[in-house]
């Protein structure tokens, strides 16, 4: 019931899941396994919400949109478990029933609940069969295909519908491999320690001690290529959650750490007092806010449409809508001219966004370079382990996730060690004034 309210509440009200979890009165009244499994149910039905449809469409005689919300919401919840978790069906079945009768915006839609989720149990071709790219919205997949190609969209989708990993970035002085031993990770191609979910972060070693903070693998790429940064002054706006500014200063970077939230700002400053690492920290809209003089490098993680990180955060894919994805560029745009204006002559821009697609990407860039005083900073093969298939021709990094078989036949790439992430597009320019 936990899940299903859950489920409503994000496509009722338009909420995002977390913020769901911390309204919902099933949900608080769960302890221990329990809420994370209802969680699990949730983030599940999300995370392959057209595609789950798709499957329920074929079950229903009706059309879904004249199913009530709150038993729609129940159905979702059931098939979740029985094509997605594997349990048992009777069980599904039986608990889901039960949800039906014991919500009371549910409750008259039992016996549809019954008959469509033993059909469910019987015919999980249904949702099977359906191509993996059904999971977001028809203009939505559209979008991914003409970014990625309708391979590349496959891979994306495949990513999202498993729930995704746990990386964690080391500081320098950390060994990889004995703390990926000490917690039963993995250490990626590009440093990273890659966990799997759900482990309770808390209890793991060094956490107390800010050996390390949370980061998915292809985030850590856009202050990689920054290179030898120790001394230098780097500017990071737009910079909450800290992640990337962490990286900064664990490099020995002076760094300037800029925000317009101040709510994202106490996250940082969470972040940056448990690891201990040194950062001025200053709320300000980049746009019109500059350093007292100019720095030698700037990190531009500009505010965008997030369609790189649905496999976190899959409801946004039903939150979007062509026309609030048009919003983005021309903000972009102005934040990077803006960096130009605080960057010394020769200075390094490194410009990201985490979609793949490029009229927030790479048209921003090209932009830029074809009106104002940038050169384009080729990134190297040997600056990205694990994301070497990732470069494009240009020399600009989009890490979505690409078919094995590609990257086996790549010479460059070995595809062993070639890293799935969230969806991040990387640029690195050179600010060359006449």
């Amino acid at each position: 019931m936990a899940a299903a309210t859950l489920l409503h509440s994000v496509m009722a009200s338009g909420a995002d899941l977390d913020s769901a979890l911390t309204q919902n009165e099933a949900y608080d009244r769960l302890e221990g396994a329990d809420r994370g499994l209802a969680r699990a149910i949730a983030s599940n039905a999300l995370r392959a919400l057209g595609r789950i449809d798709g499957g329920l469409a074929q079950l229903i005689d009706r059309p879904l949109d004249q199913v009530e919300a709150p038993v729609l919401a129940v159905l979702r919840a059931g098939v979740a478990q029985i094509w997605m978790q594997q349990t048992a069906p009777y069980a599904a079945v039986s608990a889901t029933v039960e949800a039906a009768r014991r919500w009371r915006p549910a409750s008259r839609g039992g016996k549809l609940v019954n008959a469509v989720l033993r059909r469910a149990s019987e015919r999980p071709e249904v949702f099977t069969d359906l191509d993996p790219t059904t999971i977001w919205p028809d203009w939505l997949a559209n979008r991914y295909r003409a970014a990625l190609g309708p391979d590349g969209a496959t891979a994306l989708a495949e990513v999202q519908l498993r729930e995704p990993p746990v990386d964690l970035t080391l500081k320098p002085r950390i060994n990889a491999e004995d703390f990926a031993a000490e917690i039963e990770g993995e250490v990626l191609a590009n440093g990273s320690v890659r966990l799997k979910a759900g482990r309770l972060l808390s209890d793991l070693p060094g956490y107390a001690a800010g050996d390390w903070w949370v980061q998915d693998a292809g985030a850590t790429q856009a202050a990689r290529v920054l290179g030898e940064i120790s001394g230098k002054r780097v500017l990071d706006l737009c910079a909450a959650p800290g992640g990337k500014a962490m990286q900064l200063a664990a490099a020995g970077a002076q760094v300037t750490a800029l925000d317009i939230s101040r709510q994202r700002l106490d996250v940082l400053r969470a972040n940056v007092e448990r690891t201990g690492l040194r950062m001025e920290i200053t709320e300000g809209d980049a746009r019109t806010w500059r350093p007292d003089q100019k720095v030698d490098a700037v990190l531009l993680d500009a505010p965008c449409s997030a369609m790189g990180v649905l496999r976190r955060h899959p409801e946004a894919a039903w939150r979007r809508d062509p026309a609030s994805l048009s919003k983005y560029p021309r903000t972009q745009r102005a934040l990077l001219d803006a960096a130009g204006e605080m960057l010394q002559p020769g200075g390094t821009l490194i410009y990201c966004v985490c979609t793949p697609f490029s009229g927030e990407g790479r048209d921003v860039v090209e932009g830029a370079l074809n009106s104002g005083p940038w050169k384009r900073s080729p990134i190297r093969p040997d600056e990205v382990p694990g994301f070497v298939n990732a470069l494009t021709p240009e020399g600009d990094l989009l890490t979505a996730p690409v078919a094995r078989d590609s990257i086996a036949s790549a010479p460059t790439q070995n595809a062993a060690d070639a890293i799935d992430s969230d969806v991040f597009f990387v640029s690195r320019l050179e600010y060359a004034p006449i």
